[in-house]
């Protein structure tokens, strides 16, 4: 046992803060023998008895003043709802801890607080404020682009706008609208971690609505030459006109409309006309039955429009005549009504050109020879009149785009109202606008206005509302960012600050533009070096004694030799030197440097030497040596046993310091990226979030590490390095989807009724490296646009010639009649308002409607009855069974003679369905594509669907038919429809690059992140896949503290009891992998390192130890921890949760206390992420009758228990009887054999009798002097006898198989010589048995020894 107690012997005032008195410690010395008993101290060695006295420090406390008065709250304003501010107060040291006395309590304390008192001001309210948005910005489908369609400028529909969101400080009684921007709010920006929630958007959907072009229908005919103004009837020169109107409202469109008026000059200009309704049927003169005759017309007065007026308004026209008119009589010739006129064959006349039209009629039946009127010539039965006399010369007016409003003085005094009229928004005031109005020449070009009618001129002027200035507004500059602290660390490098503003509202019609510049920067103020703080250690003071009187119980002289203790002062002194508060060393300077030390006051026998000299210098690097010395003191010069250099060294030498270095790359290149200012922004610091694409060179980076020639990491400026290696990089760029232009539009499905007509674009280049996806494509890599059409039933129509004259096939001349033949050309003709145009394919025109072209019937002859042609068939009425009928007729044109009847006038057939009578029901056709205005790429549109008029038969008709009947039209033809708006994704801007990951070593990395703003739509541009990009840090080394191992420990001047171990604290230095160890490095690396070792910074340096005595036994140190497990069975957990254990074994002096010892001790503790493990045994190879036997875990680490005892494997293996015999082990089935290179020699009952080593035979070669003496030898084989020395010549040895693997040609002879020999002793055995001798039979009786593989004797072979 130890027995300590103080006595304070003097006081050693060390400072204001602190307290040293020193004192002494006393133990208790024992004398005890080798099994353990004490005896008396005069049994020991009395030379080395051990001291029992020492100086020590008296333990005392940390004491601390009272706390000061709070400080005053941080926060000056009052706000409930925001964070509360903070007040401090603090207490100094007023005695410091000594000799390991209680350390020293928090010295300031904080607590969150409220201003208190009256006329406190309220706090400042920050909140979000908005620019206005951008121009909405419409992106074109994929579907839809073309190159015909390369301007984008126009698209409406669905698009996206943003705008900028910044943070201002507002008052505390005014709401926060973070969403409205009013013109008069014009707020200072700051910084945006001023406001709280969640920001406004900065980008939304938006839509433009398309414009409503105009749409005409078609034109109509030509009117009549009229007067340009009816009542002013003056002028000879007149116009025919033809008009054409919108049938649409054109909404938003800002082109022209088409003119919808076109005139042609005409001569001898009428406003009113006769028009001629009917005309009667011919009325022969006299009353008589036949002959001349009259045919009188019914008109009506029409104005220049087609309209009835009053007959008055005709009085100055030309009323038509009676027409003269032919009844034949029956010996007449009979001829046929007069056709229709035809259409005129051109719309106008020129010199090349002259509208005709004809009409014509065919001879029925040829006149009697006597008295009858004759039949007229060829030329007769047609006639030609002019049409459309009006020359080719059309002309109308033409107009301009407005111009841009302006202001109209004349109006100015009006204007007051606008404002308020329009809200103060739309208009301020009313102006006017011009347009240019010419009169045009069809296909020539302007020609002076005179040639238009100039009742029909357009408007040239037009009021319009002014809209109102915008100016630009723009926030003020915001503050200046701050710059670095007042004072920085290191150097005083010049940062920048910056304040910018920001445009809340671009200029519109002719307002005050936008500033150039909206960011400043300057140089901040190069900061002060910070006040730096350090520990000032004094001298120490001399050696201090235990005094003589202390252990001699009374006063008198002082020790004079031997272990002591020094004190010092240690002050706080600033950068300059000056005195400074001991708080403030504590706080920035670290701990405190120690106090006191033990010290050794040599006696008159010891050797004192000098302090070492510094090392001297060396001249260059990794030469040479460097050099310190020491000398002796005093009387110490003197005795010899100081002069042994070897115990008293006086100098040392060591080699010059190698400072080399290298660097290596390190870790994995970086992700590629692009250098700052890729982005660009748009204009006026309007940012436009638009499609960008981040693509392009960039960098990418990979850090160095540096080594010093110890493989030491040290900075990387010591290789003269950045830090990094930067290499060029490409991010490819996004390629979108690429389709072929729209093909030609198909014709229509149908070519009467309603159908549809599609066209298609298929798939030129598939998109890569995030570009816009396709669209839907169909199983060849086409998208189709599919939109109605209807073709006309009458576009094209049957025109026929008239009929020919009659061939009459059995002539008869007298009579001209009988059966004959009439033909006529048919040809298919395009049908336009003006008529016929132009002859084309017949299959366009219907089949079934077409005309005869030839007829045969009976040619009347003279007197007979001549009848008209037949009439069209009367309609059958609906629905078609076989009970109605329907007929049709003819008139009587000649009279028939005497004895001579009509043939019947009337015809009538039964209706048949699908043959002459029909039913008609509408058919609805698919809808189409979602169809949109021209400019429009997406948002609502109309998708259409027509009517069709079906027969029953399943032929497309006229819708006519359908409507004559009054079908119902239930079904809707239009019905709205949404194409989807492509819409990008938008990403925020790049964060600031984050602190590095570690703070040394090599595993650091910066990262930087960005966050989606707007997810993409339809077939907008995908978000890119990197969100986030990494790039290493720069290198540095770990530095940290660590301890070495503890010393033994030692019982000063006593070989066992209660002593001291002790430890250092050194710097290190590693890679902060883990993977590599770490490097002894000089401590004044880590003098920027917290003194801590392993987070704890309560670093001990010293402890207490126990050396046992004999006869005692003692606990060794705990082992370290066990690494995690699970308690498991084959491979499954049991769930009893994760275990690591520990263990202290126990150590005796004398065995034969070991039984009074404790048992050794065991320690468990629960853990996490513990691993199932499996135990297996493992045997290494026999070593003659052992093996080695043991347990293995399946993470390979070789363990003690684990594996069940009941699998395990024998580890020694025996035979019965033992194998004793030489070179004889135990095999593994149990039975006696012999090792590598013997072989057995049985006995007769099977056991082993001896081991032989395995005969080989050896030739010599030409040269050995004993080349005629045969022998045998027997050697290991597996180590081949090396050959005597000055023997020339090889050992040669047997070898049965050649190279082939084949016996060689010596083997069969050697068989032949053994049988041979086998012969020869079963013959003498045969003769040897038949004689029998007694002593033989005794001799044959005797055991044999068997001889495996070898024989006695030397044969010859």
């Amino acid at each position: 046992m130890k027995k300590k107690r103080n006595r304070n012997h003097q006081n050693r005032p060390g400072g204001k803060f602190w307290d040293l008195q020193v004192g002494f410690q006393t133990r208790e010395v024992t004398c005890v023998h080798m099994n353990g008993t004490v005896e008396a101290l005069s049994m020991c060695s009395q030379e080395s008895l051990p001291m029992t006295f020492q100086a020590c420090v008296i333990t005392k406390d940390c004491e601390v003043n009272e706390w000061t008065e709070w400080s005053a709250c941080s926060r000056e304003c009052y706000n409930p709802n925001s964070a509360k501010g903070e007040r401090t107060r603090t207490r100094k040291v007023s005695q410091f801890p000594i000799g390991g006395g209680k350390d020293c309590p928090e010295l300031q304390e904080k607590e969150l607080c409220s201003p208190q008192g009256e006329g406190i001001p309220p706090c400042a309210v920050y909140s979000w404020k908005t620019t206005e948005w951008t121009e909405c910005r419409v992106d074109m489908l994929l579907s839809q682009q073309d190159r015909r369609r390369g301007n984008q400028t126009g698209l409406c529909g669905g698009g996206i706008q943003t705008r900028e969101v910044y943070c201002v400080q507002t008052s505390s009684d005014t709401p926060p609208k973070s969403t409205s921007l009013r013109i008069k709010e014009v707020w200072q920006p700051v910084d945006s971690e001023l406001c709280m929630g969640i920001s406004p958007n900065t980008t939304q959907l938006c839509h433009i609505s398309c414009p409503v072009e105009c749409e005409v229908s078609s034109w109509s005919a030509w009117g009549p030459c009229t007067y340009e103004n009816c009542e002013e009837q003056g002028a000879k020169k007149g116009f025919k006109l033809r008009k054409r109107k919108l049938i649409n409202d054109p909404m938003g469109w800002t082109g022209n409309c088409p003119h919808l008026v076109e005139a042609i000059p005409c001569e001898d200009p009428s406003c009113y006309d006769w028009l001629v309704v009917k005309i009667s049927d011919c009325v022969p003169d006299n009353e008589n039955e036949c002959g001349p005759g009259t045919q009188i017309p019914q008109v009506q007065c029409v104005n220049s429009n087609g309209e009835y007026v009053e007959r008055q308004l005709c009085r100055d026209a030309i009323l038509p005549m009676p027409f003269i008119c032919e009844v034949p009589c029956p010996k007449d010739c009979a001829l046929s009504p007069w056709s229709t006129w035809s259409f005129c064959s051109h719309t106008c006349s020129g010199k090349n050109t002259e509208g005709k039209q004809t009409r014509s009629r065919s001879i029925l039946a040829y006149n009697a020879g006597e008295g009858g009127l004759l039949c007229p010539n060829i030329s007769a039965l047609q006639e030609v009149r002019s049409c459309n006399e009006h020359p080719c010369t059309v002309y109308h007016w033409q107009t301009g785009p407005w111009v841009q409003c302006m202001e109209d003085s004349s109006t100015l005094a009006n204007n007051m109202s606008v404002g308020q009229m329009h809200g103060g928004n739309a208009a301020c005031s009313v102006g006017m606008q011009t347009r240019k109005v010419i009169c045009v020449r069809v296909n020539v070009g302007q020609v002076p206005p005179k040639k238009c009618p100039e009742s029909l001129r357009p408007d040239t002027v037009r009021p319009c509302l002014l809209p109102c200035k915008r100016d630009c507004i723009v926030t003020p500059y915001s503050d200046w960012n701050s710059c670095p602290p007042t004072c920085q660390h290191g150097g005083n490098t010049k940062k920048k600050q910056y304040r910018n503003r920001i445009v809340i509202q671009l200029p519109a019609n002719g307002g005050q533009d936008c500033p150039e510049v909206l960011m400043q920067e300057r140089e901040c103020d190069a900061p002060s070096i910070c006040q730096r703080y350090r520990w000032k250690t004094h001298k120490w003071r001399r050696c201090m004694m235990v005094p003589l009187a202390v252990h001699q119980d009374g006063f008198g002289a002082q020790e004079t030799c031997g272990p002591g203790l020094q004190v010092r002062a240690v002050s706080c002194r600033n950068q300059d030197g000056g005195q400074a508060e001991v708080e403030s060393c504590l706080k920035f300077a670290g701990s405190m440097p120690p106090l006191t030390q033990p010290c050794q006051l040599p006696c008159q026998e010891d050797c004192q030497l000098s302090s070492w000299s510094k090392f001297s210098f060396c001249t260059s690097n990794c030469v040479g040596v460097r050099t310190r010395k020491r000398m002796l003191v005093g009387k110490s010069k003197k005795r010899d046993q100081c002069k042994n250099h070897q115990m008293y060294p006086l100098s040392e030498t060591q080699y010059c310091p190698c400072n080399k270095y290298n660097a290596q790359p390190v870790g994995n290149w970086s992700d590629c990226i692009l250098p700052e200012g890729a982005r660009m922004e748009g204009q006026l610091g309007m940012k436009v979030q638009g499609d960008i694409r981040e693509c392009g060179q960039g960098y990418r980076y990979q850090a160095m590490v540096c080594y010093d020639q110890d493989n030491r990491v040290v900075e990387t400026s010591r290789c003269n390095s950045h830090g990094y290696i930067e290499e060029a990089c490409i991010i490819p760029c996004p390629s979108d989807c690429k389709l072929s232009e729209w093909s030609n539009w198909s014709r229509c499905s149908k070519s009467c009724g309603s159908g549809v007509k599609v066209r298609s674009k298929w798939l030129r280049e598939k998109p890569y490296n995030g570009g816009r996806p396709c669209p839907k494509l169909d199983h060849v890599n086409q998208v189709y646009e599919v939109v109605p059409c209807h073709s006309d039933c009458g576009q094209y129509i049957w025109v026929s010639e008239p009929w020919s004259v009659w061939k009459v096939s059995n002539v008869d001349l007298n009579d001209n009649c009988g059966e004959g033949v009439q033909t006529r050309k048919v040809r298919c003709m395009l049908n336009t308002i003006d008529g016929p145009s132009e002859q084309v394919e017949d299959y366009l025109c219907d089949p079934e409607e077409m005309p005869l072209g030839s007829r045969s019937s009976q040619l009347p002859c003279p007197e007979d009855c001549v009848l008209s042609g037949w009439g069209v068939w009367s309609p059958c009425a609906l629905p078609c069974n076989g009970n109605n009928t329907r007929e049709r007729g003819a008139y009587l044109l000649r009279q028939p003679g005497k004895q001579k009847e009509c043939p019947p006038s009337k015809q009538i057939e039964p209706c048949t369905l699908n043959i002459n009578c029909f039913h008609y029901s509408y058919n609805i056709t698919d809808w189409s594509t979602c169809q949109l205005s021209d400019r429009a790429v997406c948002g609502n549109g109309i998708k259409t669907r027509m009517l069709d008029c079906v027969r029953s038969d399943g032929k497309s008709v006229d819708l006519k038919f359908c409507k004559q009947l009054g079908l119902e039209r239930k079904w809707h033809m239009n019905s709205s429809c949404v194409v989807e708006c492509p819409i990008n994704c938008h990403l925020s801007d790049w964060s600031p690059w984050s602190e590095c990951t570690h703070t040394c070593g090599l595993a650091g990395k910066l990262w930087r992140r960005r966050t989606l703003i707007q997810a993409p739509q339809g077939d907008g541009r995908p978000c890119p896949s990197q969100m986030d990009q990494w790039k290493p840090c720069l290198v540095k080394p770990c530095y940290s503290w660590r301890y070495s191992a503890w010393s033994e420990c030692k019982s000063e001047g006593a070989r066992c009891g209660e002593g001291l171990r002790f430890r250092n604290v050194s710097c290190f230095v590693s890679d902060g992998s883990g993977q590599q160890d770490s490097n002894l490095v000089d401590d004044d690396l880590c003098g920027d390192q917290e003194p801590s070792v392993d987070g704890d910074s309560h670093i001990v340096l010293k402890e207490t130890c126990v050396v046992p005595c004999p006869g005692e036994c003692y606990l060794t140190d705990w082992t370290m921890w066990s690494p995690c497990q699970l308690y498991c069975v084959s491979g499954n957990d049991l769930g009893f949760g994760s275990v690591q254990v520990r263990s202290r074994a126990v150590v005796a002096q004398d065995p034969e206390n070991f039984l009074q010892c404790p048992e050794q001790e065991l320690e468990a503790r629960p853990c996490t992420e513990g691993q199932c493990f499996e135990y297996k045994w493992r045997t290494g190879p026999w070593r003659g009758s052992s093996r080695q036997v043991w347990c293995q875990r399946s993470d390979g680490l070789n363990v003690t228990g684990g594996c069940p005892e009941t699998t395990k494997p024998l580890a020694d293996r025996t035979c019965d009887p033992p194998c004793t015999k030489p070179r004889s082990l135990c095999t593994e089935v149990g039975v006696c054999g012999c090792e590598e290179g013997y072989t057995e020699v049985m006995t007769s009952d099977g056991l082993l009798d001896q081991c032989t080593l395995i005969p080989v035979l050896e030739i010599p070669t030409a040269g050995d002097n004993r080349a005629d003496v045969k022998t045998i030898r027997a050697f290991n084989p597996t180590q081949p006898a090396a050959s005597t020395p000055n023997r020339v010549g090889r050992t040669w040895f047997l070898q049965p198989f050649g190279a082939d693997g084949k016996l060689k040609t010596w083997v069969y002879g050697v068989a032949a010589g053994v049988l041979v020999l086998l012969v020869f002793i079963i013959s003498m055995t045969y003769l040897a048995c038949k004689k029998p001798k007694k002593p033989q039979r005794r001799q044959m009786n005797n055991r044999l020894k068997p001889l495996t593989l070898a024989y006695d004797g030397d044969a010859d072979m």
